[in-house]
């Protein structure tokens, strides 16, 4: 066995035989609120002393408070566990705290490190959105009082898709129309703006059929009205037709009847037969004597021949 190791050992345990390891924890708080930073070592508190940026803040030793700054400038106070409260809250609070508590005989009994951050409550987004070449383009803004300051801007998207960014300004251009949601937030606060946008460029799905089976339908009947007018006017050419025929058949009648049939150069044997039979005696009508003209009852009266003047 290693007896000089073994007395180093004590020997370090009787030199330091309270050190304690630190710890280190994260709180973030909004403007003009409380905080309250507690001691998270057990055990009641006999002496504690608070640093902000390696500065003395305040202490508590034997239930008795300790400034070590300025009351007004500090707005902090502590309570009998070892609590550390500071009321408003600016920006100025936030940076590296440590508390040392000791024990009543004066030995170490736990360090403890709080990284405090103080932010400012996030402004209400401002969502714009506007229809571009049948497309959407969306921006998120959210105004901010630092230059260096940030936020968590998130972007829901109809479909669900959220994006994420850590900045003041999210911009973004795609198809999908519907419910678009902004939302602005940082570690103390979150606010959110929704707005709905629908551009003509990109039509459902449904009122894409409706228009190809109008279109379609549509056609459908130009043509059916074609084929109907077209075997109309056929109709009326028909008939039409007809009656000129039957207005040319009579003239041609008329001439047939008009025109007298030529005799044959020589004529058959029965056609002598008829010349060679002898006339009927036709009955000799009475003549009559023509009438005369009634003598007139008065005679004329003869022209006189004009006289000169």
């Amino acid at each position: 066995m290693n007896f000089r190791r073994i007395f180093l050992v004590k020997c370090l345990l009787l030199l330091f035989p309270t050190v304690k390891c630190s710890s280190t924890s994260w709180i973030y708080k909004a403007v003009n609120e409380t905080a309250l930073l507690s001691i998270t070592a057990p055990g009641d508190v006999y002496e504690a002393t608070w640093r902000r940026r390696g500065q003395r803040l305040i202490q508590i030793k034997d239930n008795k408070a300790k400034h070590f700054v300025n009351k007004d400038q500090c707005r902090c106070a502590i309570f009998r566990n070892g609590t550390l409260k500071i009321q408003p809250l600016e920006k100025e609070d936030g940076g590296n705290y440590t508390v040392l508590v000791y024990q009543k005989d004066g030995k170490l009994k736990a360090e403890e490190n709080i990284m405090f951050f103080v932010q400012e409550p996030v402004p209400q987004p401002i969502l714009n959105a506007e229809c571009r070449n049948k497309s959407v383009s969306v921006k998120c803004e959210a105004k901010q009082k630092a230059k260096d300051e940030a936020f968590i801007i998130e972007l829901t998207r109809p479909n669900g898709i959220k994006i994420r960014k850590n900045a003041t300004v999210l911009e973004w251009h795609g198809w999908n129309s519907g419910t678009f949601r902004c939302i602005v937030k940082n570690q103390v606060s979150e606010k959110m703006a929704e707005k709905v946008i629908n551009c003509s460029g990109k039509m459902d799905f449904y009122l894409i059929l409706c228009i190809a089976g109008g279109a379609v339908f549509f056609v459908i009947f130009v043509i059916c009205l074609i084929y109907c007018i077209r075997r109309k006017k056929t109709k009326r050419n028909e008939i039409y037709e007809e009656e000129r025929a039957m207005q040319t058949l009579p003239m041609d009648c008329e001439r047939g009847m008009r025109e007298l049939p030529q005799t044959p150069s020589r004529p058959t044997p029965k056609q002598l037969r008829v010349q060679q039979r002898p006339l009927p005696p036709q009955p000799q009508e009475l003549q009559q004597p023509r009438p005369q003209p009634r003598p007139r009852t008065q005679p004329r009266t003869p022209n006189l021949p004009r006289q000169r003047p």
